[in-house]
C-alpha cells in the first residue's frame, strides 16, 4: 500500500528562523523543516519563498494560494501543509479558504519561537499539521490553522498573543464558508485598511480614494462607529464607486449598525458602507481584495459579507 502523500509548502516565518545579531531571520530550507511522520505518510517539500510574513506582499499571498491549487491538481496528494509566519497567517490562510472548493485538507502552521530556541515549537507544530492533513477525517473542513495544540477554522481566526504558544483564537466557531468561484486572480486589487480613533483625520479616506484604492476597510470602534466627518467621506468614496466595508478593532462580538449621532453604524450604513458582521479587519480586507480581483460588484460584495455570518 502506497503511503499517503502530503505536500508541505514552506514560506519562511519563525519556524524557519535562526537567531542572528540582526534578530531572528528565516534561513531554514523546506528539507530542513521536514518532520518525522508515520510510516504510511510521505511528505514532499516545496520551498515557495523564505520571508517573514510581516513583509509579505499581497501578490505573494496570492502566490501561496496558487501553489496550493497546483499541488491539489495531483490526485495522489491527500492534503497540503503550509508553514507560514504567524504575523499574517490569519490573512493568507483565510485567502486560501476563499478558494478552497477542494475537499482535501489544507493546514497552515508556524511557530512562536525560532528553530534554535531550546524549546522551539515549530517541529511539533509542523508534525501535528502533517498528521492532520493526512487524516481523512480532516476532509471537507476548509482551511485549518493548527498551532500550539489547537485546531481552528481559518475563517474568523486571529492572532491573540505575541508570545503564547497557543497564539490564535477565533471570533466565532461556526462561520459559514462562502467561496469565490473560478481560478485565483492573477492581479490582486489594492484595498486599504484604515484604523479609526478619536481625532482621526477624515482625509485618510479621501487620500485612499485619490491614490486609487479599489476598496477600503474601516477598523472602526465598538460595534462599527466613528466620527460624523468620517461618515461624510465614506459617502463620497461610495459615490466614486469605491466600496467601503466596516469592521471593528474589538476582537469579539458581532459588528452591527446600532448607534446614530452622525458617526454611528446606522449612519455609516446609510452612507453606503457594507458591514462585516464577523470577519475582523485583516480578513475582511482579504475578502474584499479577492472579491474585487474577481470582478465582484457592490451587490456581490454585500451578499458575500452577509453570507459570512452564522444564522444564529
Amino acid at each position: 500500500m502506497s503511503p499517503r502523500q502530503v505536500v508541505m509548502i514552506t514560506t519562511g516565518g519563525t519556524a524557519a528562523s535562526r537567531t542572528t545579531d540582526d534578530g531572528a531571520v528565516p534561513v531554514l530550507s523546506a528539507l530542513e523543516l521536514l518532520p518525522d511522520t508515520a510510516d504510511d505518510v510521505a511528505v514532499r517539500p516545496r520551498e515557495l519563498m523564505t520571508v517573514d510574513s510581516s513583509s509579505m506582499t499581497v501578490r505573494q499571498q496570492f502566490d501561496v494560494v496558487r501553489a496550493i491549487a497546483e499541488e491539489l491538481s495531483d490526485p495522489a496528494v491527500v492534503g497540503v501543509v503550509v508553514t507560514h509566519g504567524t504575523d499574517t497567517l490569519e490573512e493568507t490562510a483565510y485567502l486560501a479558504d476563499l478558494f478552497a472548493a477542494d475537499p482535501r485538507p489544507v493546514v497552515f502552521t508556524g511557530a512562536q519561537r525560532p528553530a534554535d530556541h531550546p524549546d522551539a515549537d515549530g517541529p511539533a507544530n509542523i508534525a501535528a499539521a502533517v498528521a492532520l492533513a493526512a487524516d481523512p477525517s480532516s476532509r471537507d473542513r476548509g482551511v485549518l490553522v493548527a498551532l500550539g495544540g489547537t485546531i481552528l477554522s481559518a475563517r474568523g481566526v486571529f492572532k491573540t498573543s505575541t508570545t503564547d504558544l497557543r497564539a490564535f483564537d477565533t471570533v466565532h466557531r461556526g462561520l459559514p464558508r462562502p467561496l469565490i468561484d473560478g481560478a485565483v486572480p492573477a492581479r490582486p486589487a489594492r484595498v486599504d485598511l484604515l484604523a479609526l480613533y478619536p481625532g482621526v483625520s477624515p482625509g485618510t479616506i479621501a487620500s485612499a480614494v485619490e491614490q486609487r484604492a479599489a476598496g477600503i476597510i474601516l477598523s472602526a470602534t465598538g460595534s462599527g462607529n466613528t466620527h460624523p466627518d468620517i461618515t461624510a467621506q465614506v459617502n463620497l468614496a461610495v459615490q466614486r464607486d469605491v466600496p467601503v466595508v466596516v469592521s471593528t478593532r474589538v476582537p469579539y462580538g458581532a459588528v452591527q449598525p446600532t448607534y446614530g449621532g452622525g458617526g454611528g453604524g446606522v449612519d455609516l450604513l446609510r452612507a453606503g458602507a457594507v458591514f462585516s458582521p464577523w470577519l475582523r479587519a485583516p480578513q475582511a480586507r482579504m475578502a474584499l481584495i479577492a472579491l474585487l480581483s474577481a470582478g465582484a460588484d457592490r451587490d456581490a460584495i454585500t451578499a458575500f459579507f452577509a453570507a459570512s455570518s452564522p444564522a444564529d
